[in-house]
């Protein structure tokens, strides 16, 4: 009986391969051969899945976008504002190993997306989407709050998704000067000192 294969696994399998060479080797390491054997697969097997090494680079960048709205859509709130606000934000920052890893491959793709059209496109549209959710965010914390009216919803949006991005990118790099306590003291910090007069 042949043995059947779950393509979108297995391209999920090839993205993770591929996100292990970038953590570790770099983006520029990241070529169709050393993926291939990272992924223990030959280097015709993986061009059945991905025709170039723009598309599964573009596979992999989406798939972090992918699980990273997984686990925002998973969420649960508890019913303070800032408080569920506070938790969602901390999904998308270096908490853990999995989101380190995430956030590692996410600014090497965003790096390659500056020369690549095809990652540019698509960096494009989840810049858009986060800052679509970041809106979102801010606009449930100036309904919830009675401090709320006074701000301005744009300038909120803006400085909120600068200060998660800033965060995410200064932990990636200096991991030891920037822990998840230190992070998520300064997401508080900010979200409380939007409501005080």
């Amino acid at each position: 009986m042949p043995k059947i294969v779950d393509h979108n696994k297995q391209k999920e399998k090839l993205a993770e391969a591929a996100w292990r060479v970038i953590c570790r080797d770099g983006l520029e390491r990241a070529s169709v051969r050393n993926i291939a054997e990272e992924a223990g697969l030959a280097v015709g097997s993986m061009r059945y899945y991905f025709s170039t090494q723009s598309d599964l680079l573009a596979f992999s960048m989406q798939l972090v976008s992918e699980r990273i709205c997984d686990r925002l859509r998973r969420f649960v709130p508890a019913g303070d504002a800032i408080e569920d606000v506070l938790d969602v934000l901390c999904e998308m920052l270096p908490m853990d190993e999995e989101r380190s890893t995430e956030m590692e491959v996410w600014f090497a793709f965003i790096s390659k997306a500056l020369v690549d059209p095809t990652l540019q496109a698509l960096s494009l549209y989840v810049y858009d989407d986060m800052k679509g959710f970041f809106a979102k965010k801010v606009g449930q914390l100036i309904e919830q709050h009675p401090a709320g009216s006074r701000l301005d919803a744009k300038l909120e949006t803006d400085r909120l998704f600068a200060l998660i991005d800033g965060l995410a990118i200064h932990a990636i790099m200096h991991p030891k000067r920037l822990g998840p306590e230190q992070m998520r003291a300064v997401v508080i910090y900010h979200l409380q000192s939007l409501f005080k007069h």
